[in-house]
């Protein structure tokens, strides 16, 4: 089980071929491959799934956040029948599991992400604003790296930390996380133009 992007750790993105050997591996020695895309995933990074950029499909993919399109508590596994199938009624249970809101908030958020493009839309614009990061000329800034719209700009360590800066962002109108400490994360709405970019960039 992973993350094909670690979030939390610092948007650390693997090497290219690391999910492909991941999946190869566990298929050769029989073992399930689980991606938690919770956060990544529904189009986050510029794919539908960040396994995608690897046109690697995962045994079984969690997911979360984006699934409600920030409306309502609902996550998912996702898994074919030949997995999901090995439950039968009575042997696994949720208190919240198949509430009838929740799906139906669910499918709705998936339709938009579909006809609105929004996987596409969090490629193109994440790629530009990842290009507008990179040329900040900024003695504190060590790394920005990213896919799609969760980019991370990892400060050097005589910077002090990322809350601090991510705390001013915020007195400017600009909600970012620090995480791992010294990694500032920007993870905008995938609805986000190219004109906010650009606004925000001059406050960053």
């Amino acid at each position: 089980m992973l993350e094909p992007i670690q979030g939390e750790a610092g948007v650390i993105i693997p090497p290219e071929g690391f999910l492909k050997q991941v999946a190869d591996i566990c298929k050769k020695n029989d073992v399930l491959f689980i991606a938690d895309e919770i956060q990544t995933g529904l189009g986050r990074t510029g794919k539908l799934f960040a396994c995608d950029h690897e046109s690697v499909r995962p045994d079984i993919i969690v997911i979360g956040k984006a699934l409600s399109g920030g409306f309502y508590p609902v996550s998912a596994a996702l898994a074919d029948e030949a997995i999901l199938g090995l439950f039968t009624p009575g042997e696994h249970g949720s208190t919240f599991g198949g509430n009838p809101l929740g799906a139906a908030v669910a499918r709705a958020s998936l339709r938009v992400i579909r006809e609105e493009n929004l996987a596409e839309r969090a490629n193109q614009i994440g790629t530009y604003f990842m290009e507008q990061l990179a040329e900040i000329p900024s003695p504190h800034v060590k790394d920005v790296r990213g896919k799609g719209l969760l980019i991370g700009v990892e400060l050097k360590p005589e910077a002090q930390g990322a809350r601090r800066f991510c705390e001013a962002l915020q007195e400017r109108g600009i909600l970012a996380k620090e995480t791992h400490q010294h990694v500032i994360r920007f993870a905008p709405p995938l609805v986000i133009d190219k004109e906010t970019v650009d606004w925000a960039f001059l406050i960053i």
